[in-house]
C-alpha cells in the first residue's frame, strides 16, 4: 500500500513539476502592457494547482489505506526496502537541489518532494520491520500518518496562496508601525488609505496618501516632493515593501474614498 500510495503521488507530481517548471518560466517575464506588475503570480497560480493535486492525491491515499487497518495484507518486503532506499536517495537530491527557494511555487514543489521523501522512508520504515517482526498493518499506519502530516503542511501554504489572491496584507507586515514612521516624517501632517498587498509572496507592494503638514504647503516645491518621496520609500523599505505608490493631498483634500 505504501508502494502503490507514492506511486501515485509520483504521477501526481510527474504532472505538477512540468506544470510548475511552465510557469515558473513565465513568472520570469518581464512586466508588459497586458501584465504592468509582470507575469509573477504565474508562479502562484502553479502553487495553487500543485496544492490541489496533493490534497487530492493525499485523500485518495487515505481512502486505501484506512481500510486495509482493519484487513492487513501480506507484502513484499524486499522489493519493498529495495524501491525505498532508491526513492529516499534520488527525491533526497531533489529536495536539496529546491530547499532554496524563495516562491510560493518552489516551497510547495518542496513540499511535494518531501512528501515522496517521507513516503519513501515510511516505506523503508514498514519494510524493515515488517521483515523482521511481521506487522504488515504498519504498512497503512505509516501511510496514513505521513500522508496527514503533509496534509497539514500543504493546507498551510494554500493558506498562504488565499491571502496573496485576496490581496491581504501581507504576514510580519505591520500596517501600523508603517502609517507612524511616514506620519513621523518633517514636513507631514497624516497619511491615511494605505494598502499593502503581496505580488507573489516575496514582492510587497504599497499604495499610501501623504498629508503635507499646513506650513509646507505655500512653500514647497518640486525638488522637495521628490526628497520627501525618497525619504518614505526609504523608510518603509525596512518593512520589506519593494514598490511603493505616494500621492501628496493638502489638508483642505477631502479623501475620496469612504473606507479612508
Amino acid at each position: 500500500m505504501a508502494i502503490m500510495a507514492d506511486a501515485l503521488h509520483d504521477l501526481g507530481d510527474s504532472a505538477s513539476l512540468g506544470l510548475a517548471w511552465y510557469f515558473e518560466k513565465i513568472a520570469a517575464k518581464k512586466r508588459d502592457k497586458r501584465f504592468t506588475y509582470g507575469y509573477g503570480r504565474f508562479s502562484l497560480l502553479a502553487a495553487f494547482i500543485n496544492g490541489i493535486i496533493l490534497m487530492i492525491g493525499s485523500v485518495i491515499i487515505l481512502l486505501e489505506s484506512v481500510p486495509r487497518l482493519l484487513n492487513p495484507e501480506s507484502v513484499n518486503t524486499k522489493g519493498m526496502i529495495l524501491l525505498a532506499i532508491l526513492g529516499v536517495i534520488f527525491n533526497g537530491l531533489a529536495a536539496f537541489r529546491l530547499s532554496k527557494g524563495k516562491s510560493m511555487n518552489e516551497k510547495m514543489i518542496f513540499w511535494h518532494i518531501w512528501e515522496d521523501i517521507l513516503g519513501w522512508v515510511a516505506v523503508l520504515v514498514g519494510g524493515i520491520f515488517i521483515y523482521y517482526f511481521n506487522i504488515p498493518v504498519l504498512d497503512s499506519v505509516i501511510s496514513i500518518l505521513f500522508t496527514l502530516f503533509i496534509v497539514f503542511q500543504v493546507f498551510k501554504n494554500l493558506r498562504k496562496v488565499f491571502q496573496i489572491f485576496m490581496q491581504g496584507i501581507p504576514s510580519g507586515v505591520d500596517s501600523k508601525s508603517i502609517e507612524n514612521v511616514v506620519g513621523s516624517i518633517k514636513g507631514i501632517s497624516s497619511v491615511h488609505d494605505i494598502h499593502i498587498w503581496s505580488l507573489d509572496g516575496t514582492r510587497n507592494i504599497m499604495t499610501i496618501h501623504v498629508k503635507l503638514a499646513e506650513e509646507n504647503i505655500q512653500v514647497i516645491d518640486h525638488p522637495s516632493l521628490i526628497k520627501l518621496k525618497k525619504e518614505i520609500k526609504e523608510k518603509v523599505e525596512a518593512f520589506d515593501i519593494e514598490h511603493v505608490t505616494v500621492e501628496f493631498e493638502s489638508n483642505a483634500e477631502d479623501c475620496e474614498y469612504n473606507d479612508c
